[in-house]
């Protein structure tokens, strides 16, 4: 088998409008908006730079099915680009930017292939020789919603020992938070002999085998507070013995992050401001010249829950830093060249609890102990978290409005627990607030 170097990249969404953001100033949303991009030309940077063969894209390349002209011509352009130094690119589309789209099409450069609505192979050649080094086989959403197993029309050719490379826009066993299109198992990705699954759709990075490779990329641009963390592409070398080594290279030009910030050693109000000024600044100094958008999240337990509560601190403080980011932004001489010294706050949540002994609490023979232990319970019994949850939750399913918000927001099971802290929480505060005033005992 000869040697050869390919990218695989999934989940342009170019164009993303990131709507939603409130006392953005003007600079900085534009950058945002131009974020996926700038994305998309450091894909092509890195392609060129390495000297790859060809790039696979999994689906999703348009934010929307009605994707602008603005999206198409930059995309166009990324395109011409490859051309001029000879690397093809393969591409399916998923449920963002089906077939079915209703757009203007700019035709595609002849080195741009697009698998159609049926399973499609091509041979893949290297660079250097022209010589045959792969097979690349794709399928393209025909519409939004593609509710059948679409892998199980993957099969591969027997009689060929050119490595096999599968091009798929799917949820695979079904993981949450993420629409179950086109849905299959990791077994059934395995039964195909493919030697490589390059998948698109979920965001989040995660190699889910190794033999045969089966590869989520994650998106190359985070769009929201949702898909935190280093964002990019593959970067996959395969030997001459068919092992392949892929290697992940980030993209991002915005990074999202969500911090945690504990008050459990935090005796003052100085000692809170100056924690969330250290955490920012240590945050500029790692940017690597990213523009950073982040929310920190107040955690544990101490002495300044209650004050934490009212959020009007927390609220002050989000506001004032917000205001020096801005003056770091206008009193700028570079302009838009300052972004990657920029770390605007998103926003604040405040997770913390009353500065009590948990650990006595929980043998104490009271209604808060029997509070804290059932809560402990239900941790550890998602059969429990769902019956109290439920329960708590029943009375308000006689209204639609709220009906409808309530099954999309506790649908996982990370939210079931959070909605049982901040009760257990909430609870624990108007108890202990009526027994220090001698209302309640034991």
């Amino acid at each position: 088998m000869l040697p050869f170097r390919f990218i695989h990249a999934a989940d342009l969404h170019l164009d993303t409008p990131f709507s939603g953001m409130s006392g953005v100033p003007e600079q900085l949303r534009q950058y945002l908006q131009g974020s996926t991009f700038a994305a998309l030309g450091g894909l092509v940077d890195l392609a060129i730079s390495e000297e790859v063969d060809f790039i696979v894209i999994s689906g999703d390349v348009y934010d929307a099915s009605e994707s602008s002209l603005r999206a198409q011509l930059r995309l166009r352009e990324a395109w011409e680009r490859l051309g001029q130094h000879g690397i093809p690119v393969y591409v399916i589309h998923g449920n963002h930017d089906p077939l079915n789209s209703r757009r203007l099409r700019l035709a595609h450069p002849p080195h741009v292939t697009i698998f159609g609505a049926k399973v499609e192979s091509i041979n893949a050649t290297r660079r250097s020789d022209g010589e045959t080094v792969a097979v690349v086989s794709g399928i393209s959403y025909p519409s939004a919603a593609v509710m059948e197993n679409t892998s199980l029309q993957f099969r591969r050719d027997l009689a060929s020992k050119l490595y096999h490379i599968g091009l798929l826009h799917a949820n695979v066993d079904g993981q949450e938070g993420h629409d179950a299109y086109s849905p299959c198992s990791l077994r059934d990705l395995q039964n195909t002999g493919y030697d490589y699954w390059a998948l698109g759709h979920i965001h989040k990075r995660q190699v889910l085998s190794q033999s045969p490779w089966i590869i989520y990329p994650g998106n190359i641009q985070g769009r929201s507070l949702k898909e935190t963390g280093p964002k990019g592409c593959y970067v996959v070398d395969v030997g001459e013995n068919g092992e392949a080594n892929p290697i992940f290279h980030e993209l991002d030009h915005v990074r999202w992050s969500e911090i945690e910030i504990s008050i459990e050693r935090l005796l003052t109000e100085e000692d809170w401001k100056e924690a969330v000024e250290e955490q920012i600044e240590e945050l500029r100094e790692n940017s690597v010249g990213r523009l950073q958008v982040v929310r920190i999240t107040f955690t544990g337990r101490g002495p300044l829950h209650s004050l934490l509560q009212s959020g009007r601190e927390s609220g002050e403080l989000l506001q004032e830093l917000r205001r020096r980011e801005n003056v770091r932004l206008q009193g700028s001489e570079n302009g838009v060249g300052s972004l990657g010294s920029i770390v605007w706050l998103a926003g604040v949540k405040v997770a913390t609890g009353m500065d009590i002994d948990t650990s006595t609490l929980l043998q104490e023979d009271s209604f808060l102990g029997e509070l804290f232990r059932l809560s402990a319970r239900a941790e550890g019994d998602i059969e429990l978290l769902d019956s109290i949850v439920e329960s708590a939750l029943a009375p308000l399913m006689d209204n639609s409005t709220l009906r409808g918000l309530l099954k999309e927001e506790g649908a996982n099971s990370n939210t079931k627990l959070e909605l049982l802290r901040r009760a257990q929480e909430l609870a624990s505060s108007l108890l202990v607030e009526v027994d220090s005033r001698g209302g309640m005992g034991q």
